[in-house]
């Protein structure tokens, strides 16, 4: 058994592995593919009295919630059309996700062949691609999002994007008129449309991703940059501002076991700038044929303050069948007497205090 991490597991399920296929027509086919994940949680100090909760989180268990349909149609020399429509929902409530939007996750039409690939609408940027393979926890309900949540929520509204691959090097881009459509707020709601007449640089997004993969070690450079826009989400409430992320990861294979390493340097220039940086080690193993267990350290300082946080995390994964599998995971995390990082992606917690928290849950794909 090959040791998987949650992101890799989404980008097989949304591969179709365990999908519906039909087809309409002689050259074409759809696939209906899905992923039902929720559980329970109980976090602690969640508000300055150090009152714990017990809840069922919306936002991610192991993966967060989808349901997607993909197709593709063979044009003829080499040459195909495709598209994917991919909605996230709330299995706690059965709301939408990623800002209210019908299909939030992925929205895109483009084209394909030996040259690659040019997709056009809402569609996952180069940030998110480079984190696949070297964030072992990727979108866990503890993990990289909890202190960067744009990270699991790397996309692009109005978005032009190629992706291509030559033997084992991997590049691709993207380029927004206007990244984040939706006011409902949080990571992927920031109420940047952009398209203005007169000024192109608000809202505009550019990524870029330089990759290359072998059998046995991996590695990925990101470059991403956002502007703000007037009546956008504070702090790139003007044009002028932006938020730029490189990141930089790498991962090794021995035998059944996977190690990845990863950083992140952030630079926030607004009223008030900021820079941190982001630094993480994570390791997954197989054993037992139908277990899995994944760890993760992350460390996380803004530059030229006392702000420091650190989140330690172990989960493990009891496989009942190749669609199912029951998870508890299991993260703590420490802040520095100016920090108030929190455990739970979007949730709380009391300046300067630590924070446990544990979820059980499972996980369906279909």
């Amino acid at each position: 058994m090959k040791p998987v991490n949650a992101w890799m597991t989404a980008a097989t399920f949304a591969a179709g592995a365990f999908a519906s296929t039909f087809s309409t027509g002689a050259m074409a086919q759809v696939t209906i593919y899905g992923i039902i994940d929720t559980g329970v949680e109980y976090v602690s100090n969640t508000n300055a009295a150090g009152a714990g909760v017990v809840k069922m989180p919306s936002l991610t268990g192991t993966v967060p919630s989808r349901i997607g349909f993909k197709g593709a149609e063979d044009l003829g020399g080499g040459l195909q059309a495709l598209f994917v429509l991919e909605a996230g929902f709330t299995p706690d409530t059965g709301g939408m996700g990623q800002g209210n939007r019908l299909f939030g996750r992925q929205s895109y039409v483009g084209l394909k062949s030996e040259y690659g690939s040019v997709m056009l609408g809402r569609q996952v940027n180069m940030t998110y691609i480079a984190g696949l393979k070297a964030d072992i926890l990727g979108p866990n309900i503890y993990g990289t999002g909890s202190i960067d949540s744009y990270l699991p929520n790397a996309r692009s509204d109005n978005a032009i994007g190629y992706l291509g691959t030559f033997s084992g090097v991997t590049v691709g881009g993207t380029y927004s008129f206007g990244r984040d459509t939706s006011s409902a707020g949080g990571p992927a709601a920031t109420n940047c449309a952009g398209e203005v007449a007169g000024n192109p640089a608000a809202c505009r997004q550019i990524t870029g991703l330089l990759a290359y993969d072998s059998k046995t070690f991996g590695m990925a450079a990101a470059y991403d940059k956002m502007n703000g826009g007037s009546g956008a989400t504070a702090p790139l409430t003007s044009a002028d501002y932006s938020d730029r992320r490189l990141t930089l990861n790498g991962y090794v294979l021995f035998g059944d076991l996977k190690i990845g390493v990863g950083l992140e340097n952030r630079k926030i220039t607004a009223a008030a700038n900021q820079t941190s940086n982001m630094y993480f080690v994570g390791a997954s193993y197989p054993f037992a044929t139908q277990w899995i267990v994944d760890g993760q350290v992350i460390r996380y300082k803004v530059k030229d303050t006392d702000k420091v946080s650190t989140l330690s995390v172990l989960r493990l994964g009891y496989n009942l069948s190749k669609r199912t599998m029951l998870y508890t995971s299991l993260g703590y995390m420490t802040n520095s007497s100016t920090a108030a990082v929190s455990l739970d992606p979007g949730g709380t917690v009391g300046t300067g205090m630590n924070q446990l928290g544990v979820m059980t849950g499972i996980r369906h794909a279909f």
